[in-house]
């Protein structure tokens, strides 16, 4: 499988940009999954539900399924957080796996950067960001692209991944 990121900051745009680009890419015929790293705690769960009740009763792991969809709810209970690459082995064979976040990660990336922020400039440190999707132009080593120009973002990926 193929791994490509989106990093940058937060208010950044880059979940509307791997938005653009999953339909984008899926578009084009290539199979595409996503993996969305959180910062926070997160709970795809609700209170009083079954599967809620199951977890809190100690339940290391919660399949939940129906004929619309599956998920596996896995509880880490105060162990480390599993790292990116054994997360993805936990995915289905691919075209391409887009990741949002874990910037710190070897993979190649392409940082989402609005001006509006403030926020530095993460490419100009980072040898792993190999372009910057922006709102403003910059002075960086790395290609730019117009932050909302999708379609030329997509063509520089699946080039970068040999797709």
């Amino acid at each position: 499988m193929r791994i490509f990121g989106v990093v940058g900051y937060k208010n950044a745009g880059k979940t509307g940009l791997m938005e653009r680009l999953v339909t984008e890419i899926a578009g084009r015929g290539f199979s595409v999954s996503t993996v969305k790293h959180a910062h926070h705690s997160f709970d795809v769960d609700h209170p009083g539900k079954d599967s809620y009740r199951h977890r809190q009763a100690g339940a290391h792991q919660v399949l939940l399924s129906s004929r619309a969809r599956w998920a596996l709810m896995t509880e880490l209970r105060n162990q480390e957080e599993a790292p990116l690459a054994d997360l993805l082995t936990r995915l289905n064979p691919v075209d391409l796996v887009l990741v949002e976040g874990y910037k710190r990660d070897t993979h190649a990336k392409i940082e989402a950067y609005r001006s509006v922020t403030g926020n530095p400039l993460i490419a100009r440190d980072d040898t792993t960001i190999r372009a910057v999707a922006s709102d403003t132009a910059l002075d960086v080593t790395q290609p730019v692209f117009d932050l909302n120009d999708t379609k030329t973002i997509a063509d520089f990926i699946l080039k970068e991944v040999e797709l």
